[in-house]
């Protein structure tokens, strides 16, 4: 190669000989060193089934690079199972994790003085950990996700994780079978892959692609076909592509307009809540400006398209078949919906990787509806605001019978008395669960409330009860929840001067949270409150709890000098 690589600070010169000696030990030959070095962030674990599969993509992807004249250099990054953390103190890690993932492949990347970078992942958070990583390299990188996982299978219905959680709700109040609920544990999920509704893993995935970071249609791949080991392959190429073609950089890619399109396919896919909060930190470590009312501008203008699980019936298999991502694209830009002029990591842009994508949506299907006969008008992640949340929070509000409701609150300081009271009988239709001292500093680490969700659906209470908290949901949730409620209760938001039995509505339709209490009473609970002690004071938990910022910001880590 003839212009300069950054992995030259390591490579060359005689005073690098020693550098180079260390490479020489793992099998280099001299003419390696004029060759780009590219990492390889690999998540692949055997603690959950989302990354067990992922070896076999991070070897696809090294035979890409070195296919392509690059040097491959293998890393790991760490994952959580947020799927087996989840209704327990493990699950307060998982948005840890994404920071944790993040300050590794900066790590790694920075300290090898790497000239690109390919991350791999499966579980939740390896994704935006990956993209935040990535962002604050800047150096060339795109993102390989390990695929979905395939549905289960028993007496003729379609099964995934959330399945179990809501089985748990059924059989306790007494409407499933013990025979059933054994089945179901062990059918639920027959392979490796990552969650197979349009919950937060492959919603992150989806965003990512539309964003341009990773390469056309490989968002919906199953982790276990063919097609998912080709695209590693692909990847690997196009990266050294863009290392060679002058260094076609994250930053470049993740523009505002991006951030937007992927917003749009987020909106119109029914995607996960938590994409407002990962694309946000998303946008945070790009540096470019977006905050959460950009997300209810632009769900006011884009339709739902898809009929995904959790509230729809198909899962991602379902939608690659359909046409995947792309599919959904290509209708969204011919809407007008969409930024056709953003450059994507194989060098073209939005448009011209669409040009050959149909216009429409095969009627042979019903997974993607075309723009004129959507699932709902417009988009199901809203943000609400009111007394209760005056930094917003985010609701999902399409495919409720009921989009309104005011009841009386039923005040929980952790996650567990609420599953418990669930379980127990003891919540009733018209009631409205707080969940709180669950955000980001309260956790800490901002846990999802999967558990208490579920429950209250498979008691069939998930469209009569709602749900506040300042903690999140999986992307498997629905009904009527509100979550990443803002200013958190750690911080002295309103939301922990609730009282058993105040009076609270939530209004989708006017996107407000009000608790029915005077200014005069608020203040006056205010003057009496105290926050309660932290519940670390030391690892990794206590250091995340220190400096995370608000949810309505991303939860992004806010360093002081």
């Amino acid at each position: 190669m003839t212009e300069t690589l950054r992995s030259e600070h390591i490579t060359v010169g005689a005073a690098r000989a020693p550098n180079r000696s260390m490479f020489y030990a793992m099998g280099y030959s001299k003419s390696d060193f004029r060759n780009p070095m590219i990492g390889i962030a690999n998540a692949h674990s055997t603690i959950t089934p989302c990354n067990s599969g992922l070896q076999r993509l991070a070897d696809a992807a090294i035979e890409g690079v070195r296919a392509a004249g690059g040097n491959p250099q293998m890393f790991g990054t760490p994952t959580i199972a947020d799927g087996m953390s989840m209704g327990t103190e493990g699950m307060k890690y998982s948005l840890v994790s994404r920071e944790v993932i993040a300050d590794c492949v900066e790590t790694c990347v920075q300290g090898q003085w790497m000239d690109g970078v390919v991350t791999i992942g499966g579980c939740d958070k390896n994704m935006p950990g990956a993209m935040i990583g990535m962002l604050r390299c800047n150096v060339p990188g795109i993102f390989v996700y390990g695929g979905t996982i395939l549905p289960g299978h028993y007496k003729g219905r379609d099964l995934n994780i959330v399945s179990v959680f809501e089985a748990v709700g059924e059989h306790a109040a007494g409407r499933m079978s013990d025979a059933d609920f054994d089945a179901i544990e062990q059918c639920s999920v027959p392979t490796s892959g990552s969650c197979g509704g349009m919950y937060t893993a492959n919603t992150m995935s989806s965003a990512i692609e539309a964003m341009g970071m990773s390469l056309p249609y490989s968002s919906t791949m199953a982790n276990v076909h063919e097609e998912k080991l080709q695209s590693a392959r692909d990847s690997g190429q196009a990266l050294l592509a863009a290392v060679r073609a002058g260094g076609l950089k994250p930053r470049d890619i993740v523009t505002r307009k991006a951030l937007e399109n992927a917003i749009a396919v987020v909106m119109a896919t029914g995607g996960s809540t938590n994409a407002v909060l990962h694309l946000l930190a998303i946008a945070h470590a790009a540096e470019v400006p977006l905050t959460i009312e950009d997300f209810e501008i632009i769900r006011k203008r884009t339709p739902v398209l898809c009929d995904l699980k959790p509230s729809g019936k198909y899962v991602a298999t379902d939608l690659h078949r359909a046409g995947g991502i792309p599919q959904v694209m290509k209708i969204l830009l011919d809407a007008g919906l969409l930024h056709g002029d953003c450059i994507t990591i194989n060098g073209r842009t939005v448009a011209e990787n669409l040009k050959d994508v149909p216009a429409q949506p095969s009627a042979e299907q019903d997974v993607i509806r075309p723009i004129d006969r959507p699932m709902y008008a417009h988009g199901h992640l809203a943000i609400l605001k009111g007394n209760l949340a005056e930094d917003g929070c985010v609701a999902k509000i399409t495919g409720l019978k009921k989009s309104t409701m005011t009841g009386p609150a039923r005040v929980f300081d952790d996650e567990q008395s609420a599953l418990e009271a669930i379980l127990a009988g003891k919540i009733a239709a018209g009631d409205i669960m707080v969940l709180r001292y669950l955000g980001p500093k309260g956790g800490p680490g901002m846990p999802e409330m999967l558990a208490p969700t579920s429950a209250l659906v498979g008691a069939g209470l998930g469209e009569s009860v709602g749900l506040i908290t300042d903690g999140r949901f999986s992307g498997g949730t629905w009904g009527m929840v509100v979550g990443h409620v803002a200013p958190e209760a750690m911080v002295g938001g309103t939301i922990a001067l609730v009282h058993e039995g105040d009076t609270i509505t939530i209004d989708a339709p006017s996107l407000n949270l009000t608790l029915h209490v005077s200014d005069a009473e608020l203040a006056r609970r205010r003057a009496a409150w105290a926050p309660p002690a932290k519940r670390y004071t030391r690892g990794v938990l206590a250091k995340f709890g220190a400096l995370v910022g608000s949810a309505h910001q991303g939860a992004c880590l806010l360093y002081t000098s």
